[in-house]
């Protein structure tokens, strides 16, 4: 019978997807968080809608637009990040089973972290894309506050 010491390499081998695997976890409650403060947000601008006329209505639906772009986003950042964490807790099984059944498997170990963080990368990307987008619905808040402030018909300021 193998002794435990001989198990110690593969478990230090599986603590760094481990730690990616948690680390994902946090990045996707922070992700779940963004999507459930967007639907939030939709739902409170999609109510205020049909008791607006004018520029208030248009500026209500621009905000929804961005919020519908914004929750597109999110959804691939989460479907990206989940994607990643499966892969880490496959290839934890990978060498796993590489280790205890003597198999061959660099290559598959290094096709799946690969694509692990790859897939993370992508999904922090998407993150990355939803912040500029928040900002810039902030910004179109801000102007029309500003213009209302000064009694004067807001701007729509134009798309990045």
């Amino acid at each position: 019978m193998e002794s435990l010491s001989s198990l110690l390499p593969i478990i230090q081998l599986a603590i760094t997807p481990v730690i990616l695997v948690s680390g994902m976890g946090a990045l996707l409650i922070v992700l779940t968080n963004r999507m459930g403060r967007i639907v939030d947000r939709t739902r409170q601008l999609a109510e205020a809608i049909p008791s607006c006329e004018g520029e208030e209505r248009q500026h209500l639906a621009d905000q929804l637009d961005i919020m519908w772009e914004r929750s597109l986003i999110i959804r691939r950042a989460v479907t990206t990040a989940g994607l990643s964490m499966l892969l880490s807790c496959l290839l934890i099984v990978a060498l796993f089973c590489g280790a205890l059944l003597d198999w061959r498997m660099r290559e598959v170990v290094l096709v799946l972290f690969g694509a692990s963080i790859a897939l993370l990368v992508a999904s922090l990307v998407q993150f990355l894309r939803d912040i500029f987008m928040a900002l810039q619905a902030l910004r179109l808040q801000i102007d029309r506050a500003k213009a209302l402030h000064r009694g004067a018909a807001p701007t729509v300021a134009p798309r990045a």
